[in-house]
């Protein structure tokens, strides 16, 4: 395998230097070595011509569910990593709630060495902020870091208030970041959809958007009391941003992500009872959406993640409430940033930090960024590529999607991990019809 190569002729946007120009990115022993001319006595064994494509830092996503230990029916760390990489994502966060739970440090090695041995993405465990997530005892924060664990997280609400006050002063000793997901414990707790008129119509049991807000309120008064570095995970009301937008505005060291899915659905998608849009949070009313837009823009709101849940067919096929919650994201990530940043009219600097400047400074690490000296951790793709989300070409073993069906622009020709390249893209051979159709649209 090459130990050297260069990727020439690409457009190379890197949002941490706010550089965006047509140029070369050189690397050597898994590391980039220069952007621009090939450092002294450099030999490049292999070249990626990359005209006509984008080429950026790896992506970073916040939230991916890799199903293993313990759900292998859903997914795996080799065919869930394996998705990741094929889609530009080359450093994700894998949630607490594996079975066993991590929140010791044997699992939290497992699942690094399950990853190493896998070759694809890199693997960073979040711990569980309280052992077995039952909200009642205190995890060993102290020993999950020195495991490589990068965050803790509640996943499920801490009903006891002390409970979580000395939860978030152990992980503020300890200087880990705590990544909470704000759902009260008992408001809407059997809920499937936004409380509201389309849930009332619909006979479905809602989820107030109070039970976000509420919590958010709680969290925010312990974050202050306790001086612990926080990050708010997947938000999805206007009313719990509001909270956040003055809680950052008083100096707290708060953050706050938002999945790239409640971006573009509201509760309004609910009407056929398809349960490809059952989640949590659940889509909320085109207002929240909106506000949920405007935050990235105005900065409130730092990261968009995939919040990838692969299922297995059956869990999508009883009734809407009795479904099992979550959509396989990660193969839809990128080319829904690019769709929104179109969308809002923004520039794909600004849209690129979402996924990997921003996430990378949440989490604390030198990633998301092309960095002389650090590794080689990146994404190439061609923005003009149209493409058709489908059963057939979705990476995850997780095929439950609301954007199956959906026309994409914007798909990944290489990743690169350390230097050495993961994913390679063979744009299929078009045939006649193809060819016609693409004429007539």
């Amino acid at each position: 395998m090459a130990t050297s190569l260069s990727i020439v002729g690409g457009r190379v946007i890197d949002p941490a230097t706010r550089l965006d120009t047509l140029t070369d990115l050189h690397i050597a022993n898994g590391k980039l070595v220069a952007i621009g001319s090939p450092p002294p006595n450099f030999a490049a064994e292999w070249q990626i011509e990359a005209k006509g494509q984008i080429v950026c830092p790896g992506l970073v996503d916040l939230s991916v569910r890799l199903r293993e230990p313990g759900a292998e029916h859903k997914g795996t760390i080799l065919s869930e990593t394996r998705a990741a990489a094929n889609s530009g994502i080359t450093t994700l966060c894998c949630p607490p709630d594996t079975l066993p739970v991590i929140d010791t440090p044997a699992v939290a090695e497992l699942l690094q060495q399950r990853a190493n041995n896998a070759g694809m993405t890199k693997v960073l465990p979040i711990a569980a902020l309280t052992q077995g997530l039952r909200g009642e005892q205190l995890a060993e924060m102290g020993d999950l870091k020195e495991a490589g664990c990068i965050a803790v997280s509640n996943v499920q609400p801490i009903v006891n208030t002390e409970v979580l006050r000395y939860a978030l002063a152990y992980a503020a000793n300890c200087n880990l970041t705590v990544f909470l997901h704000p759902q009260d414990p008992w408001l809407g707790r059997r809920g499937c959809a936004h409380e509201g008129f389309i849930s009332t119509r619909l006979g479905l049991a809602g989820i107030p958007e109070a039970t976000e807000s509420i919590e958010v309120a709680r969290n925010l008064l312990l974050i202050e009391l306790t001086g612990v570095r926080a990050h708010f995970c997947r938000l999805s009301t206007a009313r719990a941003l509001t909270l956040i937008k003055t809680a950052q505005a008083n100096g707290l060291p708060v953050t706050a992500d938002v999945s790239a899915h409640h971006l573009y659905f509201t509760e309004h998608n609910l009407t056929e009872y398809n349960s490809q849009y059952h989640v949590i949070p659940p889509f909320r009313t085109l207002e929240d959406r909106q506000a949920l837009r405007t935050s990235l823009i105005d900065g409130n709101l730092q990261a968009i993640c995939s919040d990838h849940q692969p299922h297995e067919a059956d869990a999508k096929l009883s009734p809407f409430a009795t479904t099992a919650p979550g959509i396989s994201a990660v193969d839809s990530l990128l080319p829904l940033v690019l769709q929104l940043a179109n969308e809002l009219s923004c520039d794909l600097l600004t849209a690129l930090s979402w996924v990997t400047l921003q996430p990378a400074r949440i989490l604390g690490i030198p990633a998301g960024a092309l960095t002389i000296g650090n590794p080689a951790d990146i994404c190439i793709f061609n923005p003009d590529l149209h493409w058709t989300l489908t059963k057939e070409n979705i990476h995850s073993l997780g095929a439950n999607s609301p954007f199956l069906g959906w026309k994409l622009k914007g798909h990944v020709t290489h990743t690169l991990i350390n230097g050495r390249v993961v994913y390679s893209y063979c744009e299929p051979k078009k045939t006649l019809t193809d060819s016609l159709s693409n004429l007539a649209e």
